[in-house]
C-alpha cells in the first residue's frame, strides 16, 4: 500500500539547494566544467538506475534525464543562457558538498531525488513544452513517412514554426511564473 510524505524544507534548507544553483551557475561557464557536469549527471542516472533503490527516489532522479535531452537536442534549440541555467542546477549532483553523499546505503540519494523534484517542479512548464515539441516530432516525421514524403526536406521549416510557438508560450508562463510571487527556485 503506497504512503505519502510529506516535507517541509525551511528557507534556509531551501537557500543549501539555491546556493548550490548558485555555485552550478559559475562552473557552466567554463565549456569544459559544463562538459563535466553533464557527464556527471549522465553518469549518476545511469548509476542510479543499476542499483535498487527505492523507487520515489529512481523515479525521482532519471526524470533528469528529460534535463540533459533537452540541452542536448540541437533541434530544441535553447538559448546559451537557457542550457548553462539547466546546466547550473544539475551541478548539485557533481557537487561533493551535497547533503549527503551518495555512497551511503539506502539513503545517499535521498537528498538527490528532493532536489530533482525540486528542479523538476521549478522546471515543469520548460519540460512539459519540450516534450510536447518531441510528441509534435515524431507525430510530424511518421504523418510525412506514411504520405510518403522524406521527413528530412523541409524539416527546419515544418520544426521552427512549432518550436517558435513552443518557445514563445514556455518563456511567458516563465515570467508570469517568475513575478514577484514569493520565493521560488532560481533556476532559470
Amino acid at each position: 500500500m503506497p504512503f505519502d510524505i510529506t516535507i517541509t524544507l525551511s528557507d534556509e534548507d531551501l537557500q543549501k539547494f539555491q546556493d548550490c544553483i548558485d555555485k552550478g551557475k559559475i562552473a557552466v561557464a567554463d565549456k569544459e566544467s559544463a562538459a563535466i557536469i553533464e557527464n556527471a549527471a549522465s553518469e549518476l542516472i545511469e548509476k542510479a538506475s543499476g542499483i535498487n533503490l527505492p523507487q520515489f527516489i529512481s523515479d525521482r532522479i532519471l526524470k533528469l534525464q528529460i534535463l540533459l535531452n533537452m540541452i542536448k537536442d540541437d533541434e530544441w534549440e535553447l538559448t546559451d543562457d537557457e542550457i548553462n541555467s539547466i546546466r547550473g542546477a544539475l551541478f548539485y549532483f557533481v557537487d561533493p558538498d551535497d547533503v549527503i553523499p551518495d555512497h551511503i546505503p539506502g539513503i545517499g540519494f535521498l537528498d538527490d531525488a528532493m532536489y530533482a523534484e525540486m528542479v523538476i517542479q521549478e522546471l515543469k512548464t520548460e519540460i512539459k513544452m519540450y516534450q510536447e515539441f518531441c510528441q509534435f516530432r515524431i507525430a510530424e516525421e511518421n504523418r510525412r513517412i506514411n504520405r510518403g514524403v522524406d521527413p528530412h526536406v523541409g524539416r527546419e521549416d515544418w520544426i521552427a514554426d512549432r518550436r517558435a510557438m513552443l518557445h514563445s508560450r514556455m518563456r511567458e508562463r516563465r515570467s508570469l511564473r517568475t513575478g514577484g510571487r514569493g520565493w521560488r527556485m532560481r533556476v532559470l
